[in-house]
């Protein structure tokens, strides 16, 4: 059986980010650092009777919306044990050091850390439930780079291979 999809890659299509970010007790990233980030799709599925599985704009259009959320933004993990908010500013905790930070300079993301394949996640499950409508689409990739040739992808099944 031929599998079909389609690709949007993030860098050439300009859907990207700037934010910062730390990984908590991580040595490596646990100081406050930023990316440039580059978020790519792949999309699964059957095409229609004219041959296509998903027009192009619809998917750049919500990868947009995405990536327009976060960028500029500091990036929080509302899950993480090391975090705590109130109505006008965030703590971060990590490697022995206080970060405070206006909640309105952050995005709260209900993950755990702010990892590049975390993030991909993230991503995947927010576009996920916008493309449900869509009932030729059965698996849907999402990479994140935190910078050009280096990043995390994930992969989900929605539905039936045999749509």
């Amino acid at each position: 059986m031929k599998k079909h999809f389609i690709y949007i890659d993030g860098w050439k299509s300009k859907i990207r980010f700037s934010a910062a970010h730390l990984i908590s007790d991580y040595e490596r990233c646990g100081r406050l650092h930023g990316h440039t980030y580059a978020v790519h799709m792949k999309i699964y599925g059957k095409p229609d009777e004219n041959g296509i599985l998903i027009d192009f704009t619809v998917v750049k259009q919500i990868l947009n919306r995405i990536v327009d959320e976060l960028d500029h933004k500091i990036l929080i993990p509302g899950r993480n044990p090391n975090v705590s908010i109130d109505e006008k500013k965030v703590k971060l905790t990590s490697l022995e050091k206080q970060y405070i930070f206006p909640i309105s300079d952050c995005i709260i993301l209900p993950i755990e850390t702010t990892s590049a394949e975390n993030l991909s996640n993230y991503i995947l499950e927010k576009i996920q439930k916008q493309l449900m409508e869509y009932n030729n689409i059965y698996e849907i990739e999402i990479g994140v780079d935190e910078g050009y040739g280096q990043g995390a992808w994930v992969s989900k099944t929605i539905r039936d291979e045999k749509i």
